[in-house]
């Protein structure tokens, strides 16, 4: 190896480039920093937003989509007849549950008034089960206002929905989606959920989602907050009644419209666990990149991201002595790949709630979503079925209500 006035020049001219990409690799993770620090002057809903007296806020409805969901269902109602909002309707929806969710629903409106049961007993041709069971909700809602979450969330702040709607009228927001906290109980959880929210927040800013000027849109389904005439002005349910991705493609058609679309992290309001084991999460972030992506160009480049900017620094490391006798300079390169990576990756996983230590569990975590993603481009075909939720779709209806553990 050689050693030049701009640096080393190895025996092999495709080991120089390659010194040369991973030291940028290097530069584009501690950008990063500058990323992040801009991310961080993005607005946090507080419990104390402040904003319209009670007595003026709208009339909210509530809707919930439970399917097979006893061991949640509970847990997230609860905690909804604890929010301290004045005029609340809590819809729950029964979607087909095979388990005591429409039971312990009944139990709740049997209870208290402000609890609304719906039962879906069967899925109508051309649509899929979320969106065929929020659509039969919307059509018990009273509320002006409306307020699409999943029953897998828990409302730790009694002042989660007045904070929202607060914020929703005062910023004129006419599509708001609060994100939650990711909750982690298992190591796989803790391994996948960042680096997976770390490829969506990739592609979906919040700088460029909130901004009017820019088509990107984005929006999480665990909490769409909306006047009922925005539902109306997208069409409803109707034209994503076929989407695994329902809030995704909402979020579109919000923009679409010229409405304002805004994403806000929720703090510590609330928080959702998505998936428990790795084969929920396998297949449910396989579902999500393949929704929210959707084309071979968007997953290609995700799994380029992981190939070159998340994972290739471990291997160049590894593969160094290859290089030649002086592979320090090889070494070195992927070690301050790897450090500059680090560097980032420990606040970002403060910021999301995460321990930051957990970090180091990065390289595993994106080969899984690296795995994920390669999953979902084999899906663009379109002669793959999906299964979600105990049922079996294909071109946007259900074809069996096969286990859900089959695809």
């Amino acid at each position: 190896m050689l050693i030049t006035a701009i640096g080393p020049a190895f025996e092999y001219g495709a080991a120089t480039i390659w010194f040369w990409i991973t030291c940028l690799i290097g530069l584009v993770w501690l950008k990063r920093h500058i990323d992040l620090n801009k991310g961080r002057n993005e607005p946090v809903l507080r419990p104390d937003e402040p904003g319209a007296e009670a007595d003026a806020l709208p009339d909210l409805s509530m809707l919930v989509a439970a399917k097979d969901e006893e061991e949640n269902i509970g847990r997230c109602i609860e905690s909804l007849l604890a929010q301290d909002y004045p005029r609340l309707q809590i819809i729950v929806i029964n979607d087909r549950s095979d388990d005591r969710t429409g039971k312990i629903i009944d139990e709740f409106a049997a209870a208290d008034s402000r609890v609304t049961a719906v039962h879906v007993k069967e899925l109508r041709p051309g649509w899929f089960g979320k969106n065929n069971a929020m659509h039969a909700g919307v059509e018990q809602a009273t509320g002006e206002w409306l307020c699409f979450s999943d029953a897998d969330c828990a409302y730790d702040s009694p002042r989660l929905l007045t904070a929202a709607v607060r914020f929703a009228l005062r910023e004129k927001v006419d599509f708001l989606s609060v994100l939650p906290r990711l909750e982690a109980g298992t190591f796989w959880e803790r391994v996948v959920q960042p680096v997976a929210g770390a490829i969506m927040v990739f592609w979906f800013p919040p700088q460029k989602v909130n901004s009017p000027k820019s088509p990107r849109a984005y929006a999480n389904g665990a909490f769409m907050l909306m006047p009922r005439k925005t539902y109306d002005a997208i069409g409803g349910h109707e034209p994503v009644k076929a989407t695994l991705n329902e809030d995704m493609h909402m979020a579109r058609l919000v923009k679409a419209a010229g409405l304002r679309l805004q994403v806000i992290r929720g703090g510590d309001l609330y928080r959702v666990r998505m998936y428990t084991g790795i084969k929920q999460i396998w297949r449910g972030w396989s579902r999500i990149f393949y929704g929210c992506f959707g084309t071979f160009p968007r997953l290609l480049v995700s799994v380029l991201m992981l190939s070159i900017f998340s994972l290739s620094p471990y291997v160049t490391l590894l593969g160094s002595p290859l290089t030649g006798g002086e592979w320090v300079w090889m070494s070195a390169a992927a070690g301050f790949a790897i450090l500059a990576q680090q560097s980032i990756l420990w606040r970002f996983y403060g910021i999301t709630g995460n321990r930051p230590p957990w970090a180091l569990s990065y390289p595993l975590g994106a080969v899984l979503c690296l795995g994920m993603t390669l999953n979902a481009m084999r899906r663009l075909g379109g002669g793959t079925t999906t299964t979600w939720r105990g049922t079996t779709y294909h071109g946007g209806a259900q074809t069996s209500p096969e286990s859900a553990g089959s695809n």
